[in-house]
C-alpha cells in the first residue's frame, strides 16, 4: 500500500521542527493545528525586522520557503504587511523587503492606578499614536469609574482620529490580584473597595469592545517586549515602580503569568521580617517599606517633623504623590535626610530584585513606571550593585540594567498590547487552538 504524507495548513509535511538553541530566532513548527501559530511567527518575524526578505524569514524561522510564501501572501492580502522596496543585489534577483503595516490595526490600553489613569492607543508596531493621563480623584466606586474609562475610551479613538473598525480590542491593566480566566479585580491592596469586580465584562458593556485585563506589571512586560521588538526579544525581568511595586517577567519571549496569572507580585517579597504591615495581610512586604506612601512615612519615622517640614512635605493621605516627589527631588538636590531615605528603600528593592535575578536567571532587568529620577537613579544604581556584585551567577554572565523603552506610560501601552500580543503573537495556546488570552 502506498502512504500519503500528511501536510499541515499549509500543505507543508508534518515534520518535526528541532527545538530552538537559546538565543536563536522563535521557529515555526509542523505539528497539528499549526498554520494560525506559523502565521504568527512570521508575523512576528517582520514585525521586529526594518525589513526583510522571505529567503531571510525561511532561515530565520526554520519553515521552507513555500510555507513562508504561502504565509506570506495570506498576511498580505490580510492587509497585515506590505512589500516596501528591495534588499541590495548580490549577483542576482533582489530579494523583495516586507514589513509590518503598523496602520493595519489598534488597539487601546488603560492603566488604572489607585490616584490616575492612563489611556493610549497603539498601532500594530506598537507604537503610540495617541495617549493621554488624568488624576483620578477617587477609585473607590468600580461602576462609576467604568462610566469615566468608558468615556475616556471613546475620546481616545476619536482623538486618535482612528477608524472604530480598525480597533481590535481594550486593553485594562489593573494591581492584582486577579481572576484573569473570568476577567475579575479580586481584592486588589492599592485599590480599596475593590472586591470580585467583574471588570472585563464591565468594560466590555460599556465599550462594545473585546476586552481583557491583566496584572498592570505583567502588561507592562507585554507592552515592553512588543514595543521594544528585538532590543527586548529572550528574558527579562520587568520592574514597575508606581503606587505599588510589581514585575513581569519575560522568558525566552513568553510572559510567565503563573498557575492562576498573578506571577510577578515582588511587592510583596518579605524584605524586613515582621516590619511594617503592609495592605496584603502580611508584614515587610517590599511595597509596605519602598512605595510612595512608605518612602514618606519612613522620612518621618526616621527624621520626624524637622525633616518633613524643612522639605515642605504636606503629609495628608491625599497628598502622597506630591510628598513623594518633593522629597525625591531633595534626594537628588543632595538633601541628607531625603537621601538616605531613598538609600534605604532603594537597598531594599535591590535586594529583592537580586533574589528574583537568582531564582528566573534573566540576563536583563528593565526599571518602568512613573518614578521620578531622584528614586529610580539610585534604585538602577542599587539593582545594578547587588545583582553584578552577588548573584550567583556574576562569574558566567553580566545582567544589563535598562530603562523601559516605553517609557512612564509602560502599564497604558502594556494594556493596549495584550490585545496585540493575544491576537498575534505565537505562543502555545494558538498552537493548541484555544483563546489567546
Amino acid at each position: 500500500m502506498t502512504s500519503r504524507t500528511r501536510t499541515d495548513d499549509d500543505g507543508e509535511p508534518l515534520t518535526p521542527a528541532l527545538p530552538a538553541a537559546v538565543g536563536q530566532a522563535r521557529s515555526g513548527t509542523n505539528l497539528p493545528r499549526v498554520g494560525g501559530y506559523n502565521q504568527a511567527v512570521v508575523l512576528d518575524a517582520i514585525r521586529e525586522s526594518a525589513g526583510i526578505s522571505r529567503v531571510e524569514l525561511a532561515a530565520m524561522t526554520g519553515l521552507t520557503t513555500q510555507t513562508v510564501s504561502n504565509i506570506v501572501r495570506r498576511l498580505l492580502a490580510a492587509g497585515l504587511i506590505a512589500e516596501t522596496g528591495h534588499a541590495p543585489s548580490s549577483g542576482g534577483k533582489r530579494r523583495t523587503l516586507l514589513t509590518i503595516r503598523s496602520d493595519a490595526y489598534f488597539s487601546v490600553g488603560v492603566h488604572l492606578d489607585p490616584d490616575a489613569m492612563v489611556t493610549a492607543v497603539v498601532d500594530l508596531a506598537g507604537a503610540t499614536v495617541h495617549r493621554h493621563r488624568r488624576r483620578l480623584a477617587s477609585t473607590g466606586d468600580p461602576a462609576r469609574l467604568v462610566g469615566v474609562v468608558a468615556r475616556a475610551v471613546d475620546r481616545a479613538v476619536q482623538q486618535a482620529g482612528v477608524p472604530c473598525g480598525r480597533i481590535l480590542g481594550l486593553g485594562v491593566a489593573v494591581p492584582g490580584p486577579l481572576d484573569t480566566r473570568h476577567g475579575l479585580v479580586v481584592e486588589p491592596p492599592n485599590l480599596a473597595g475593590w472586591h470580585q469586580v467583574a471588570l472585563r465584562d464591565a468594560m466590555h458593556t460599556a465599550t462594545g469592545l473585546s476586552t481583557v485585563v491583566d496584572n498592570d506589571a505583567t502588561a507592562a512586560a507585554i507592552g515592553e517586549r512588543w514595543a521594544g521588538g528585538a532590543e527586548r526579544s529572550g528574558s527579562f525581568l520587568f520592574l514597575y515602580l508606581g503606587t505599588g511595586i510589581g514585575a513581569g517577567v519575560v522568558h525566552w519571549d513568553r510572559v510567565l503569568r503563573g498557575d492562576s496569572g498573578n506571577a510577578g507580585e515582588i511587592g510583596h517579597v518579605i524584605v524586613v521580617p515582621d516590619g511594617r504591615p503592609c495592605r496584603c495581610g502580611a508584614r515587610g512586604c517590599l511595597e509596605a517599606h519602598c512605595s510612595p506612601a512608605a518612602l514618606v512615612a519612613d522620612l518621618l519615622e526616621r527624621h520626624g517633623r524637622r525633616a518633613t517640614n524643612r522639605l515642605g512635605l504636606d503629609l495628608r493621605p491625599d497628598r502622597v504623590r506630591a510628598d513623594y516627589d518633593l522629597l525625591c527631588r531633595a534626594a537628588r538636590d543632595g538633601d541628607k535626610a531625603a537621601a538616605d531615605t531613598v538609600r534605604v528603600a532603594a537597598e531594599r528593592i535591590g535586594q529583592a530584585v537580586l533574589s528574583a535575578v537568582n531564582l528566573l536567571d534573566v540576563s536583563r532587568v528593565v526599571l518602568g513606571g512613573d518614578a521620578p529620577p531622584g528614586f529610580a537613579e539610585p534604585v538602577r544604581d542599587e539593582i545594578d550593585r547587588q545583582v553584578n556584585g552577588h548573584s550567583i551567577a556574576r562569574r558566567v554572565r553580566t545582567v544589563a540594567i535598562e530603562d523601559s523603552l516605553v517609557g512612564p506610560d509602560a502599564g497604558a501601552v502594556g494594556a493596549a498590547s495584550l490585545v496585540l500580543h493575544g491576537t498575534y503573537a505565537p505562543g502555545w495556546r494558538l498552537l493548541l487552538g484555544t483563546e489567546s488570552q
